[in-house]
């Protein structure tokens, strides 16, 4: 299995976890940044820093990108283009907003999916349809070479 069929094929263990804010426990509780941390466990060992306490705004009062800033000390960034299966992707959910979501690119069958926790519904995997695509405002991956 190729490191990111092994990357999607994890995150796919996760669907059907409840969505709970800050947690990242498979089967018992996550939120899209949990399901994240929970793949980079399994796939690297222990997460790189002890993530902080964080609102459901992140931090949208401030204007502050913390959760694009977070991504880039752990995973590598890669320009916009082809989205590929394992790649994690960062979405802005409201224009004129911070980006504070992050899912995980895949396919099923041959359409673009992506795997998330998302409130009201837990952890999921959705069409990456053209409203999700318009929301992605970076790509990063794992830093494969680890794996």
């Amino acid at each position: 299995m190729s490191d990111r069929a092994r990357i999607v094929s994890v995150a796919r263990r996760w669907i059907g976890t409840p969505y709970h804010h800050q947690a990242s426990s498979i089967g018992v509780g996550s939120d899209c940044l949990g399901l994240v941390r929970g793949i980079w466990r399994e796939c690297f060992g222990q997460e790189p820093e002890v993530v902080p306490a964080y609102s459901m705004d992140w931090s949208e009062p401030q204007g502050v990108e913390e959760l694009w800033h977070s991504a880039r000390r752990h995973l590598v960034e890669k320009p916009m283009g082809k989205i590929c299966p394992g790649d994690v992707l960062l979405f802005r959910m409201r224009s004129n907003s911070v980006a504070k979501h992050v899912g995980i690119a895949a396919e099923n069958g041959k359409s673009p999916s992506f795997i998330h926790a998302y409130s009201g519904h837990g952890v999921v995997e959705s069409p990456l349809s053209d409203p999700w695509k318009r929301r992605v405002v970076t790509l990063f991956e794992f830093p494969l070479e680890v794996l």
